[in-house]
Order: structure tokens, then C-alpha cells, then sequence
């Protein structure tokens, strides 16, 4: 019988109370309520890191099988960022329609990796929501704006696809949950240890002058 404390603990003992209420990540209530809106049902699989089917369903590794910078909100965003690089056809399409043998699979993927960057740097997550793929180089090279060069066929792609995230359908939730994580950065950067991947946003901790949701006088 192991004891913690001046509670003893015994591995047969019945549950001296009832548990309703579960734990959750702040992130992962947001993007998932975001994907709910969306009418997305999102899978967690240790067999496959990510993967849409093509009828609804989104496929993401369980948090084990990610990588320490990864996050579920992450990798739903940057899913996203595939759906709107692809258009409405690429809805009905396995991995929205992407495959590794099209001749113009680097530049799609490049696209998504464009507005990705614009869309996330918009709230100061640039860098925090970067992606973690293969591709990781390219994106850490993209320029201060990732839409400016429409001489590039990948800006291109990218300038159509940001006009359906900021005007289209996925528009407002899509925005509510950046602006939701922003949010949530700025409280929790403050506080973050050095190598914690919350220092890596450009939300800025609360100073004293800025009145803190926690300050106001409670009754």
C-alpha cells in the first residue's frame, strides 16, 4: 500500500467521488469548435499523421505520435490551409485532392505554405503555427509578406486562397479561433519558460499598463 501524503492510497479502494468534468487544452477546444462549425469531424489515429477523406472526415495523429513543437490546433490549421489553397472541389477529395506524383504537387504545397504564413502572421502566430512538415525551410524563407511577389505561381495561388479564407464561408470562425489563440498567447507568454513554443508569437505580454482580465475588482 503505497502512501502521497498523509493520503492512503490502495489500488483496489472504490472512487470516493463521482468525475463529470474532464480536463481539456485551451487550443484544442478552440480549433475543434472551429472544425464543428465547419461541419469537419476530426479522428485521432496513431497510424497516420494527417489525412482527409474526402467525406468530412479529418485524420490527425494522436499528441504521442506528434512532434514536440506539433499541436492539434496546428496541424487542424494548417489542414485548413490545404482545404483553402484547394478550393470547394478539393472538399470531396481524398487529401484534398493532393498527390505526391502531380507535377504541380511542391508548388500547391508551397501555395498552402504562403497563405499559412500570411493568415497566421495576422495575429502574431506566424511562427508559433508554423508548420513542421519537410517543407519547414521553405517556410521559414518565406518574406516578411507572403502574398507581395505575384510573380511567384505559388503567391498566386496563395492570393486566391486568401481572398476564400478572409471573404468566404470559413471566413468568420476562421478568424475567431486565430484571434481566440492570440489571445490565449498573450497571457500565457508572459509566463512561458525560455524554450516553450509560446515565445515563439509576437503577442505581447501584458504590461502593466494594459488592464488584465484578471485585475478588475471582484465583488
Amino acid at each position: 500500500m503505497a502512501t502521497e501524503g498523509y493520503h492512503k492510497i490502495t489500488p483496489d479502494a472504490s472512487p470516493v467521488r463521482k468525475i463529470e468534468s474532464v480536463y481539456e487544452d485551451p487550443l484544442s477546444v478552440i480549433w475543434l469548435d472551429l472544425t464543428r462549425q465547419l461541419g469537419i469531424a476530426v479522428h485521432r489515429d496513431d497510424e497516420v499523421f494527417a489525412a482527409w477523406d474526402g467525406n468530412g472526415t479529418l485524420t490527425i495523429g494522436k499528441d504521442e505520435t506528434l512532434d514536440p513543437d506539433d499541436s492539434l490546433a496546428q496541424m487542424i490549421f494548417h489542414e485548413l490551409c490545404h482545404a483553402l489553397t484547394e478550393g470547394e472541389a478539393a472538399l470531396s477529395l481524398p487529401d484534398w485532392g493532393l498527390e505526391n506524383d502531380r507535377p504541380d504537387h511542391v508548388i500547391r504545397e508551397h501555395s498552402c505554405l504562403h497563405l499559412q504564413a500570411a493568415l497566421a502572421g495576422k495575429y502574431g502566430l506566424r511562427e508559433f503555427f508554423a508548420t513542421t512538415t519537410d517543407f519547414r525551410e521553405y517556410y521559414d524563407r518565406l518574406p516578411a509578406d507572403p502574398l507581395a511577389d505575384q510573380s511567384d505561381a505559388a503567391t498566386r495561388i496563395a492570393s486566391e486562397a486568401w481572398t476564400r479564407a478572409t471573404e468566404g464561408p470559413w471566413s468568420k470562425p476562421l478568424s475567431e479561433a486565430l484571434e481566440r489563440t492570440s489571445e490565449i498567447a498573450t497571457i500565457i507568454k508572459a509566463v512561458a519558460g525560455q524554450k516553450s513554443l509560446w515565445n515563439q508569437t509576437q503577442a505581447s505580454p501584458l504590461s502593466d499598463t494594459q488592464s488584465s482580465p484578471w485585475s478588475e475588482t471582484r465583488p
